[in-house]
């Protein structure tokens, strides 16, 4: 009897390590992209949250610019993601998290709020 794969939706959050070039970030996004939509992930949601300070060092760093991620995906793929994220050496950090029903309500109203601000000029 075959194994049930389920799909369920994920956020990851990555801190990336300040020293990062512009291009450098902009390369790394599309392969990180590229990755998931790959191996057969759905991005819902992507925010650039930038250049933010840290609550402690990390890797003797300060500040960390950091990357938010909201996908579907198989549950199978998230060991394959998460060595993936432990092998780039510019992520300092990253967290990835099963998201619930409600997580998901939440995520899309936030969502949408920061959509009607947008376009109010906010």
């Amino acid at each position: 009897m075959p194994r049930l794969d389920p799909v369920g939706q994920y956020e990851v959050t990555q801190i990336w390590s300040p020293d990062l070039s512009a291009e450098e970030q902009r390369q790394y996004l599309e392969e990180f992209n590229a990755f998931l939509t790959e191996n057969g992930c759905e991005i819902v949601n992507q925010e650039i949250w930038g250049l933010r300070r840290l609550a402690y060092p990390i890797r003797k760093k300060e500040s960390g610019y950091y990357v938010y991620t909201e996908f579907r995906a198989r549950a199978s793929f998230i060991a394959q993601l998460r060595r993936y994220l432990q092998l780039r050496s510019y992520v300092m950090r990253e967290l990835i998290v099963k998201l619930d029903k409600h997580a998901i309500e939440f995520n899309r109203r936030r969502q949408e709020k920061m959509r009607t601000q947008t376009s109010a000029g906010i």
